[in-house]
């Protein structure tokens, strides 16, 4: 059986078929830091929808300290987790501990995770959640030794305070803690970034450096990325927000795209369903590959061929079958070469579009018939290329996406809302 099977299993039928299987709980309380920008501190996420803890995970209250907080203050405090899960930032730039804008993913990620497992035998999980991004900023001011221009830099400096303050505390309460995940929501001021892969990968070697020293872990933690696709086409870091999780599949994973999700009317941020939506998707992750220990994996290309003027893709599928989404407006109404593509974009070697025919499903795989050879090394995308208008159906979108998903049952537990696994968006070669 699909890893990702079993888990929507547990979530539709119930703890009986799975009531065994012990989570895996490394502390009493398991934190989660956020990083990234505008997006991760949930720009045009107003007004914020969680405002009640229906579980016992926490934050860090930073009262109204300014910069910088030493970690041993007393006026430090655990309390629920709710949104806006830090303080607002009064303006634009900002930084932490003044850094949010709106609902984050963090506070409906920490109750999907706690849903799932108490849904699996009836116990309790608590994380504890930090958000340290920064609006608009790329990954120069989000890595470690990252320079201080302003009010911007903080983010990395933030997220040591933050664990060492939650350490104490936690001691201080008789709870062991540990750091298990990092999400990473980020990737539109890098869209034109070559490097932001290797950037990526440094940023999760310095946290597990770091982050041990404090807490005294040994357990590595798990980052995940989501996918950004408001920003540049053919954009390098939206390629190597999937990429990292191919290169780098033990401990890095991407949750996917998040075209998928509701859009505020830029078609760059989402509205704070959107968000609570994509923390769903983060605390599934979380809970497939953090607790259970599978190896999850995002609905991603794993393999292509070409034969003359038929492309063929085989697919990772978290959960068969793969199908088109009936509810979204056809990708490319515009291009009048790849209106037949559901998403999909193909270029001959030499940058001309090469007309799609047709695009059908055939097991793991979508079969694209173009109207001509596109010859070799022609570019096969999906999702990369942006419409002049963003999606509008079923509801706003985002300037670039696609119809291909898996058919995962998974129902987020605060919104009561269908989340399939949507393709991530790439671009590879078809020999």
């Amino acid at each position: 059986m699909n890893f990702s099977r079993t888990t929507a299993v547990l979530v539709i039928a119930g703890i009986s078929l799975c009531a065994s299987i012990a989570p895996a709980r490394d502390w009493d309380w398991s934190g989660i830091i956020g990083t990234g920008q505008s997006l991760s501190v949930g720009e045009k996420g107003r007004p914020v929808l969680s405002t009640n803890q229906p579980y016992n995970n926490l934050k860090l209250s930073t009262d109204d300290l300014p910069w910088p907080i030493n970690p041993d203050n007393t006026n430090l405090a655990l309390v629920p987790l709710t949104e806006p899960i830090g303080r607002r930032s009064p303006s634009y730039p900002s930084s932490w501990p003044e850094n949010i804008a709106g609902e984050t993913p963090h506070t409906a990620m920490a109750d999907e995770i706690t849903s799932l497992v108490h849904a699996m035998n009836g116990r309790d999980y608590v994380t504890v959640h930090s958000a340290v991004g920064e609006n608009g900023q790329g990954m120069i001011y989000l890595k470690k030794g990252a320079p201080h221009v302003g009010l911007n830099g903080h983010s990395y400096e933030a997220a040591m305070i933050e664990t060492k303050a939650i350490t104490r505390l936690a001691k201080a309460t008789g709870k062991t803690y540990g750091v298990s995940a990092i999400t990473v929501t980020h990737g539109e001021t890098d869209a034109g970034n070559t490097n932001y892969e290797t950037q990526l990968f440094k940023l999760w070697k310095d946290y597990n450096s770091d982050i041990p020293a404090i807490t005294g872990q040994s357990k590595k933690i798990q980052m995940i990325v989501s996918e950004q696709n408001s920003c540049a086409d053919h954009s390098p870091s939206t390629q190597a927000q999937w990429q990292i999780g191919v290169d780098h599949p033990r401990y890095i994973v991407c949750s996917g795209p998040k075209y998928q999700y509701p859009y505020a009317d830029d078609g760059i941020h989402l509205i704070a369903n959107g968000y609570r939506q994509l923390g769903e998707k983060y605390g599934q992750i979380y809970f497939e590959r953090v607790i259970l220990g599978t190896d999850w994996q995002p609905l991603h290309p794993t393999r292509i061929k070409r034969s003359g003027a038929v492309i063929t893709i085989r697919f990772h599928v978290p959960v068969l079958p793969l199908v088109w989404d009936s509810s979204f407006e056809p990708p490319h109404p515009s291009v009048d070469e790849w209106k037949a593509g559901k998403g999909f974009e193909v270029t001959s070697a030499s940058g001309i579009k090469v007309v799609i025919q047709s695009v059908k499903i055939s097991g793991f795989s979508a079969v694209i018939t173009c109207a001509s050879d596109p010859g070799p090394n022609a570019l096969v995308g999906y999702a990369m290329v942006a419409e002049k208008q963003k999606m509008n159906a079923p509801y706003p979108g985002t300037f670039r996406w696609g119809l291909l998903r898996d058919s995962d049952p998974f129902v987020g537990a605060d919104t009561k809302t269908p989340q399939p696994n949507f393709c991530v968006a790439f671009e590879t070669k078809a020999p």
